[in-house]
């Protein structure tokens, strides 16, 4: 309890000074605009950190070992950022790193197959990381008029949904991927149902759906042959299948460009693991996150792209950490769990919700991104995320009249990407992986599990089951 009561004394004893802690590469800059979290904070809870030794839960992650102990397994979605990088980490098999290789390779060569099929429409139904991670994907890297498909994504659970959405496609033209890691989740299996009655009016099954699953045999009990089951491991969990046969629909629209997205995450997990300043900024934003939630009541944070292209980072965030970090501490330190996140193309709601952030009561936090090269590009964008990162952090008054007044004290992380490309999206979202496992492991919270996201599926089902679903 002495750590704690050094971080009660400290936080009582905090000024109004910011904390300009700067961290930057050859990718992206970071600045940290959080008011009174200095480097006496920082050093009581990197203190605790060594206390749990979570340098070595970083080398257990990487090297396989089992990491997601309320499954027994462990946690395998890094692999997939290990195939093509130059600096491999080799903690795991060669074998599995190159299974790992053959499934995305696979991938890529699907394209070719399905152009000469004359297919046009690629719709993937899934939800969750099936969902968001894919769809992040296209909308970020991909130019409308350069995509090889239409691109649609369906979740599953109203049949409003694919009406609206799929009816007018012609069967012929149309490819269906059913995304479920597990084969098992209602929406998908619902949506995959309803397209499967539309596309056999005309077509035949085999040629127009594939399954991405770590079940293959029970994709096979619902009509699938070997040949159109792609696999992953059952140890990548879906809101970190982003790197894996998961983004199928994104992987056959980047082609080979996908090798670089991975490449970028790669290059985020060398430097977790080998270099002190980037730990170090890594643990400055996770601390700060813990210390806001649990010692100012900070328990939101808004997470906010000056991007259009990144307009779903947000969602993609959200549940990236809410589903890891959103349960029970059991920490003996700090008791409230990861922070509510929400979002979206931010100049939307600077126009809206920015109302409540700046002038409202609500205690919260925020994470800007914005992309270095709008400086020319677009520089009413990039004005925007550099003026309202100083709003959020510091407040203005001059020159405002009395109900013209911003707040301010809003504690900011500002991340600056050199370009928006598939190595610096990679980058990013690695980069976010490793703040979500580190603030877990501070809270001593398995990052890997989601049981309460499988108790709304069980207790469905029994719903279904009982009424007659």
């Amino acid at each position: 309890m002495k750590i704690l009561n050094h971080i009660k004394s400290e936080t009582d004893n905090v000024n109004d000074d910011i904390y300009d802690y700067s961290y930057s590469n050859h990718v992206m800059n970071y600045k940290s605009m959080i008011k009174g979290f200095n480097e006496n904070l920082y050093s009581i809870f990197n203190q605790h950190y060594k206390s749990l030794d979570i340098s070595l839960s970083i080398k257990n992650l990487f090297s396989g070992e089992i990491v997601n102990k309320s499954e027994n397994r462990a946690a395998l979605h890094h692999a997939y950022r290990d195939m093509f990088a130059e600096k491999k980490h080799n903690f795991l098999p060669q074998d599995f790193l190159k299974s790992c290789a053959i499934d995305i390779e696979a991938c890529i060569n699907l394209k070719e197959v399905l152009i000469k099929k004359g297919i046009k429409n690629i719709v993937t139904i899934g939800i969750g990381g099936s969902y968001e991670g894919p769809k992040l994907l296209i909308e970020s890297l991909i130019s409308k008029t350069k995509q090889n498909f239409n691109n649609i994504f369906l979740t599953g659970p109203d049949v409003e949904e694919l009406s609206e959405k799929v009816e007018s496609l012609e069967q012929n033209q149309t490819f269906f991927i059913i995304s479920s890691k597990s084969f098992s989740t209602e929406e998908t299996l619902q949506g995959m149902t309803l397209a499967k009655k539309w596309l056999e009016l005309k077509c035949n099954f085999d040629d127009h759906f594939i399954a991405v699953t770590s079940y293959a045999k029970k994709a096979k009990e619902f009509g699938f042959k070997s040949k159109n089951i792609i696999s992953f491991p059952i140890e990548v969990g879906g809101r970190y299948s982003i790197w894996s046969p998961i983004a199928l629909s994104a992987i056959l629209e980047l082609g080979d460009f996908f090798k670089d997205f991975l490449i970028g995450g790669s290059e985020a997990d060398h430097h977790f693991l080998n270099d002190k300043k980037y730990k170090k900024f890594i643990k400055l934003i996770s601390f700060s996150d813990i210390w806001h939630s649990n010692f100012l009541d900070k328990q939101i944070r808004v997470v906010l792209p000056y991007c259009w292209k990144m307009r779903s980072f947000s969602n993609y965030v959200q549940q990236l950490e809410m589903e890891s970090i959103g349960k029970k501490p059991n920490s003996t330190l700090f008791k409230n769990t990861g922070q509510l996140i929400f979002g979206g193309f931010a100049p939307v709601g600077q126009h809206s919700y920015f109302q409540l952030l700046h002038q409202g009561s609500a205690e919260i936090c925020a994470d800007i991104i914005t992309i270095e090269e709008n400086k020319e590009k677009n520089k009413l964008l990039f004005a925007q995320s550099q003026v309202q990162s100083s709003l959020f952090s510091m407040g203005k008054n001059e020159y405002l009249n009395t109900d013209e007044q911003i707040n301010g004290n809003v504690p900011t992380n500002l991340f600056t990407l050199k370009t928006l490309s598939p190595r610096s999206l990679g980058y990013l979202i690695a980069t976010w992986e490793h703040r979500t496992f580190i603030t877990a492991k501070m809270l001593e919270i398995n990052p890997f599990d989601q049981y309460g996201v499988i108790a709304g599926k069980n207790f469905v089902k029994k719903y279904l089951e009982n009424y007659g679903g």
